[in-house]
Formats: C-alpha cells, sequence, structure tokens
C-alpha cells in the first residue's frame, strides 16, 4: 500500500514539474505593492525587462510614476565571471557567471526598503566550439536574470511584516 502511494506522488510530482507548474507569488504581495512604479536608469535594459515581465506575470500593475505609489527601484546589476577550474594545458575549463542585483522599494510614506540578490552558474568554457558555447552562455544570463527577478519578488513578498509592524 505505502509503495502505491509512493508511486502516486512521484508520478503527481514529474506530472506537474514536466508541465512547467509553478506557484504564483503575485497573490502573497502585499496590497500596497500590487500597484507600482518600476524606475531603472535604462528602462529597456535586459534586467530591466526581467524584472517588469515578473511583475507583470505576478499580476503587478505597473504605472507612471506618481506621488501616492510605490517605486520599485533596479539601482544597479552587475554581471562577472570567475574562473573555477582549469585545463591541463592551463586554459579556463569552466567559468563561476556571477550576476549581482541591487534595488530598492521605496513606499508612499518614503520608507525604503533595500533588496539584493546574488545568482550564481558554472559554465563549461570549451573554446573549440566558441560560437555556440557563447550563444548558451547568453541563455544562462537571461534564465539568471529571470531568476534574480523572481528573487526580487520573493523579497518584496517577505516585505509585508515590515510594512504591517511599522
Amino acid at each position: 500500500m505505502q509503495k502505491k502511494i509512493k508511486v502516486a506522488l512521484a508520478t503527481i510530482g514529474l506530472f506537474l514539474t514536466g508541465c512547467g507548474f509553478h506557484f504564483q507569488t503575485g497573490e502573497l504581495l502585499p496590497v500596497s505593492l500590487k500597484t507600482l512604479t518600476l524606475e531603472s536608469n535604462d528602462q529597456y535594459s535586459r534586467m530591466t525587462m526581467a524584472l517588469r515581465k515578473q511583475l507583470l506575470i505576478n499580476n503587478v500593475r505597473l504605472v507612471d510614476s506618481q506621488k501616492d505609489i510605490p517605486v520599485l527601484r533596479l539601482n544597479k546589476t552587475s554581471i562577472s565571471d570567475e574562473v573555477a577550474s582549469i585545463f591541463k594545458q592551463g586554459k579556463e575549463a569552466e567559468k563561476l557567471l556571477i550576476l549581482d542585483v541591487e534595488a530598492t522599494v521605496r513606499l508612499a510614506n518614503s520608507k525604503s526598503y533595500p533588496l539584493t540578490t546574488r545568482v550564481t552558474r558554472t559554465f563549461f568554457d570549451n573554446s573549440r566550439a566558441a560560437l555556440a558555447k557563447s550563444a548558451e552562455k547568453e541563455v544562462i544570463w537571461n534564465d539568471m536574470r529571470e531568476q534574480a527577478a523572481r528573487q526580487i519578488l520573493s523579497q518584496m513578498v517577505a516585505l509585508q511584516n515590515k510594512i504591517v509592524e511599522k
């Protein structure tokens, strides 16, 4: 009997994973953050676009800057890479890709809350397939931006306790 339950749970888990099902955090966002203004130095940067996409997916209404509307400001995005391993010949074999994002939520009452996140991935760099690896690296960077945007939203959900307390 226990074996059948385990198989059923595993099947359900595989089905949900395979179909792309995931919980939306938009319902958990504080009501005061359901409508906000998104600010950035570059409104069309890849990180700003990823953040805008995640906000819209989570039913956050984006409006132009107004007096009583909270502001999510994307302050800084930095990307870097470090050598993680090398081949016997001394060439780079594997890199650690790092994306750091800093943002601030400023509420209507002018209180600001910093949000920071760091996303890292490893990348095997084969110099013999430079063009293919370049395209693969760009896909990884885009995925990292999406993950960072989701983490920023998760941190906004965590702000609910701070907003209620004060």
